[in-house]
């Protein structure tokens, strides 16, 4: 993502300020499990999500795909070829780009596949996208369904007393749209079954695709007598993240608008909150003696809504060079930035942080 900073810098011109620094407090601050503890245990598995709920994290995040028989699963991505084994299992089953479409496969046949930490193929032989992290193809996991997690979420919030809250993406509803399938209204009404349908619900439902989330404010909750917080992803229009489809063919959506002035106020019409990339917060040009701060978290809360960038990591080569150390870059990103919380995959070191700076 990193080759992305000079576009990125470009749409930030109008934007970037210095801003004096800040005293905010921790107390609202929230961690929120990226794909459960997934520095530890590969992504989405179940026993990523127990080890960050036991770390003791306000929410975690749930990425929702469907599959063919219109079962919801939790997978950061709509392919399985990224984390599981099925180009072994199904080498036939590939469409044209040569990717395995989760919605190509139905649940029973995806609970044949053994899960891992995700890798790319390179000359032939898997090399995992985080080499430090859990070593690849050990142990046993496996894809499960929104509503398993769920109810391993509200099982435990059950036996230990806390309230953990979930927080899902709907991956690509664009592509479940043209594929036939209305990804938004499945996964509104598992979460009705659950009982989270309101404001107070400890949820919040993101999604990179504008017209969805508009969709989703206002047509499909107010038909099912829901609403719930909404959060819209940023990204930059290069990535390709979302789809629009014209005269039947998908082009990128445009995401400038969002680094324009007035962008959060227009946000804020249909959404709770906005999830920026790092670098959307904390300009890129910043170095260690001298922060530079978009607008964005001050536009953002005076829109009323909250901030809750991506995606804070250990690994070797990601902790930008402006900050010290992994706790420096929290500091910077609550205290400074003033962020009201993080996505991180590893929410025991963000989670101690903000207990040792409780105010």
């Amino acid at each position: 993502m990193f080759t992305q900073l000079p576009s990125l810098k470009k749409l930030l011109l109008g934007v970037v300020i210095s801003l004096p620094i800040a005293s905010y407090t921790y107390a609202d601050k929230i961690v929120v499990a990226h794909r459960g503890a997934s520095g530890y245990l590969p992504e989405h598995s179940m026993a990523a999500k127990s080890m960050a709920y036991a770390m003791g994290v306000d929410y975690i995040e749930q990425d929702v795909v469907m599959t063919k028989d219109d079962k919801l699963v939790v997978l950061h991505d709509h392919y399985l070829d990224r984390v599981t084994n099925v180009a072994d299992v199904y080498p036939d089953r590939k469409r044209e780009d040569g990717r395995y479409y989760a919605i190509d496969f139905t649940f029973a046949e995806i609970k044949k596949l053994e899960m891992t930490e995700a890798f790319n193929v390179k000359e032939g032989k898997k090399s995992a996208d985080y080499p430090q992290r859990f070593p690849l193809g050990q142990s046993h996991f496996q894809v499960h369904t929104l509503e398993n997690e769920i109810e391993l979420i509200q099982g435990l919030n059950a036996s230990t007393g806390n309230d953990i809250g979930l927080y899902l993406e709907i991956k690509a509803p664009w592509f479940h749209r043209h594929e036939g399938k209305d990804i938004s209204t499945a996964v509104l009404k598992v979460l009705k079954k659950y009982d989270y349908t309101n404001k107070s619900s400890h949820v919040y439902l993101q999604s990179f695709d504008t017209n969805e989330l508009k969709r989703i404010k206002t047509e499909l909750m107010p038909k099912l007598a829901m609403d719930i917080k909404l959060v819209q992803l940023m990204a930059e229009t290069s990535w390709g993240e979302t789809k629009e489809y014209v005269d039947g063919k998908p082009v990128d959506y445009n995401y400038d608008w969002m680094f324009k002035p007035g962008a959060m106020k227009e946000i804020a019409t249909y959404a709770d909150g906005v999830g920026p990339w790092k670098p959307m917060v904390v300009a890129p040009e910043s170095t260690k003696g001298n922060l530079v701060f978009t607008s964005l978290v001050k536009d953002a809360h005076q829109a009323g809504m909250q901030v809750h960038p991506y995606t804070f990591r250990l690994d070797e080569g990601r902790i930008p060079q402006y900050a010290e150390n992994f706790e420096d870059l929290l500091d910077i990103f609550y205290n400074k930035a003033g962020v009201d919380g993080v996505f991180t995959d590893f929410p025991d070191r963000a989670v101690n942080f903000l207990k040792e700076n409780k105010q």
